[in-house]
């Protein structure tokens, strides 16, 4: 599980240098070319301006290696972060300061690199670069052309090997899918699919279904669930989908940071449109993956702008 004691940013990707920039783009022809296919970084990373950023972060170890167990936190609208650590039986400790200066960053998610079952450190987008840092460290600019795409995610580990990865969608409903190397960066991707535009709503951190493979669910506009069983195939990442129900469109937030009752399963996460948070315990069956929704929140939630 993450621990903070405040993470103090001032935006890291929007204070780039010209020179980070610059080395992020080589190899490209183009400005063209870096936008249609997003840069990351194999090779060392130009680290970003961080000297009011140093993080304050730290992981504590944990047994579940598919299915993590996590924070959740929240970013309020001035950027600060709050930490909710899990009280070991699907409810939430009271908040915890996490610093601040986010409010620079359009997608923020938690990554595992070692596969000890809990978060190292954060994958960012900003300005339409992709950031990392890692929890205790400084950020590092990983890469530009990410401002084609509507939702970046991770899911835990989804291409079958150890670190986590992540999912981009582009504007075109394409999912690409970026295997993790363990330390912040990023393989070239892999295209999923097509069709990915008809949900509002992508989520997932560990396994839902008991076979050892990270899942994903999805929404979409009529407000119907739908469950993505992983593969481990990195090419190929889920198998066909599976409906789960109807009516989620009562929630204008789902999100999974993987474990939150310690019975080695995913559970998920949802925020209805008063403001509560709602805790739906996962089963670990594929055809019916969720139990009865218990209420973890009664109100103020609507106050961050994000959840991860």
């Amino acid at each position: 599980m993450a621990n903070s004691s405040g993470l103090n940013r001032t935006g890291v990707l929007s204070r780039v240098t010209v020179a980070a920039i610059t080395a992020a783009l080589v190899g490209t022809t183009t400005a063209a070319v870096a936008a249609d296919a997003p840069q990351t970084r194999s090779a060392s990373s130009a680290t970003v301006e961080s000297s009011t950023r140093a993080g304050a972060f730290a992981a504590s170890a944990s047994t579940a290696a598919v299915t993590p167990v996590n924070s959740l936190f929240g970013e309020a609208s001035n950027g600060d972060l709050y930490r909710y650590d899990p009280n070991g039986t699907g409810g939430l400790k009271a908040p915890v300061d996490g610093g601040g200066g986010w409010q620079y960053s359009k997608f923020i998610m938690q990554v595992d690199h070692n596969a000890d079952g809990a978060s190292d450190g954060l994958w960012f987008v900003e300005n339409s670069r992709l950031g990392y840092m890692p929890f205790g460290g400084v950020p590092t600019d990983i890469g530009g052309g990410w401002g084609i795409y509507n939702k970046v995610f991770s899911a835990s580990n989804t291409g079958g090997g150890t670190a986590d990865d992540l999912f981009a969608r582009d504007t075109s409903g394409v999912l690409w899918h970026y295997l993790g190397y363990g330390n912040g960066k990023l393989a070239p991707r892999y295209k999923v699919g097509s069709g990915w535009g008809a949900y509002n709503q992508i989520t997932g951190k560990g396994d839902l279904t008991n076979d050892g493979k990270a899942d994903i669910v999805a929404r979409d506009g009529a407000g119907v669930l739908w469950l993505y069983k992983g593969t481990g195939n990195y090419k190929a990442p889920f198998s066909a989908r599976t409906r789960i129900g109807s009516g989620w469109n009562t929630f204008n937030t789902l999100v999974s940071v993987g474990d939150l009752n310690n019975d080695g399963v995913a559970d998920l996460v949802a925020r209805d449109t008063a403001g509560a948070l709602w805790l739906y315990k996962g089963t670990g069956n594929a055809s019916a993956p969720f139990y009865a929704k218990v209420k973890i929140g009664t109100g103020g939630w609507n106050g961050f702008k994000m959840l991860f």
